[in-house]
């Protein structure tokens, strides 16, 4: 009767350990490889034109890090350190304006504000609001934003516009796409 009782302990034993033995694993392979703070590089635009405003109001979101990282580059080395309520709104906002508008068919781009920034967890949005009264026809638009610093970047623009929506992959080949609606 012992012999079953101890067999029994064991396999409850067994089973106990078990998941930690392979968070153990799980943990000593994973440090093995290093950690980074993401292994992609990514911006995610929406981009709602309010018909009664005849505005667009774009939404940016990047991940802070690399916000910083470009930030730094573009600014002699200077070091940033993107949060809420910070002084770095002139710096993103001389960044964003160089490399996201909206371009007309003369190859204009189109003046907007600069409305603001908000740091949350690992990632900044970045707000612009962009006056169009007229029809966009022809127009394209620019979305360069980290191309020149990262060769995997991509930006992703999902743009609603008059109940039309469509979708655009920014990508170093492609940093100026046509609006075609």
């Amino acid at each position: 009767m012992s012999l079953v009782t101890n067999s029994r302990k064991g396999a409850k034993t067994e089973t106990f350990f078990a998941p930690l033995r392979l968070c153990v694993i799980l943990f000593l392979c994973l440090s093995s490889f290093g950690f980074s703070k993401h292994d992609f590089h990514t911006s995610i635009t929406r981009m709602d034109y309010n018909a009664k405003e005849k505005s667009f109001e774009v939404s940016i979101r990047v991940f802070t890090d690399d916000l910083e990282s470009v930030l730094s580059k573009e600014n002699g080395g200077q070091k940033f350190t993107v949060v809420n309520n910070d002084k770095n709104d002139p710096f993103v906002e001389k960044y964003i304006r160089k490399h996201f508008a909206i371009v007309t068919t003369a190859k204009q781009k189109k003046p907007y504000s600069y409305i603001g920034k908000e740091q949350e967890a690992d990632a900044t949005w970045i707000y612009v609001e962009i006056p169009c009264s007229e029809a966009i026809a022809g127009f394209s638009l620019q979305n360069s934003i980290m191309l020149d610093f990262f060769d995997d970047q991509v930006n992703l623009v999902n743009f609603n516009y008059q109940g039309q929506k469509k979708s655009y992959i920014f990508k170093n080949e492609d940093k100026v796409l046509p609006l075609g609606l």
